[in-house]
């Protein structure tokens, strides 16, 4: 319940346009260590130095909530152009995408939705360059469309293309799981990371843990492959002791975390033989991805102040 309050406390005031504005003209130096640049090319050169150390990367442009035909399409253009300089640096090109930064809940031409038209796109300029392409999970309120548009895209272009997250703090996530089965899907597990009400999403942070784990667990059983994403080491081990119990290969999960969090686990888990992703994101909207990252721990803030003090 604390962490509830916390990171609504937090959301709330990063809300304020004072205090985004503040934040973005200091702290750009300190958001850095989440953000992997502003441009395509330090994205790239991002992913290039991760894959010195054995570690794989998961890019997102950064962007959510586009209110208009115009910028979604000018959105999409831009993921189609780094999926392409990907490819061209020799980079698998593996790409989270956020639905709404594309026109999701757009109505176009013969009531098309186009954030789903845009994912079309992407999803098959990934399936091309033999890449992939990971629909992000937002707000509780796009769940229901997302997972409609994601059943849709891997019908036409396959579960090696295109995949999806659940997050275990919603209270449907479980049946959302059980119902995607029959597409053998690849499936990105989070806690999540948005401020949602308590009659859908869990409050306390045992629950939300006590979900993961079955989520995860459910997915590996199901013979699915399974993102693991988090930097919680208890989970880890258990998710370690899980495969091994089961037998599970691993090539069946991998795990995940973020772009400047736990270096030194990421690298000791890639030591072990295990695939491990980074979440690389990058862009000038970078303001609301950092406000979430800040809002998970109490010292995060504490190193944001440092840091804009120090500037």
């Amino acid at each position: 319940m604390l962490d509830r309050i916390y990171r609504a406390s937090v959301l709330g005031v990063a809300g304020r346009k004072p205090i985004e504005q503040l934040v973005r003209s200091r702290a750009w130096s300190v958001a850095q260590r989440f953000v992997a640049g502003e441009s395509s090319a330090s994205a790239i050169a991002a992913v290039q130095e991760l894959a010195r150390d054995g570690i794989l990367s998961n890019l997102d442009l950064l962007g959510e909530f586009v209110d208009n035909v115009d910028a979604a399409n000018e959105f999409a253009e831009k993921i189609l152009a780094i999926q392409n300089e990907a490819a061209a640096a020799g980079i698998r090109p593996y790409l989270s995408v956020k639905l709404s930064s594309v026109g999701q809940g757009q109505a176009v031409e013969y009531g098309e939705d186009l954030g789903y038209l845009n994912a079309r796109r992407i999803v098959g300029n990934a399936r091309r360059l033999g890449g992939f392409v990971c629909l992000d999970m937002e707000d509780h309120l796009r769940v229901d469309q997302t997972l409609q548009q994601f059943r849709a895209l891997v019908a036409e272009f396959g579960h090696e293309s295109v995949g999806t997250v659940l997050q275990s703090y919603l209270y449907r996530s479980e049946a959302d799981r059980s119902d995607l089965d029959d597409l053998r899907p690849n499936l990105r597990i989070v806690k999540g990371a948005y401020l949602e009400p308590g009659s859908v999403a869990m409050p306390v942070k045992a629950d939300v843990d006590a979900s993961y784990r079955r989520l995860v667990y459910a997915h590996l059983k199901a013979g699915n492959y399974v993102n693991v994403a988090t930097h919680d080491p208890s989970i880890i081990d258990d998710a370690k002791m899980f495969v091994l119990s089961h037998g599970i290969p691993k090539t069946q999960f991998e795990f995940q975390m973020l772009y400047g969090i736990r270096r030194d686990l990421q690298k000791s888990l890639a030591a072990e033989g295990f695939t491990v992703r980074v979440y690389l994101p990058y862009g000038r909207d970078w303001y609301a991805y950092f406000s979430r990252r800040i809002a998970e721990r109490p010292a995060n803030v504490m190193f944001v102040l440092r840091g804009m003090m120090r500037g």
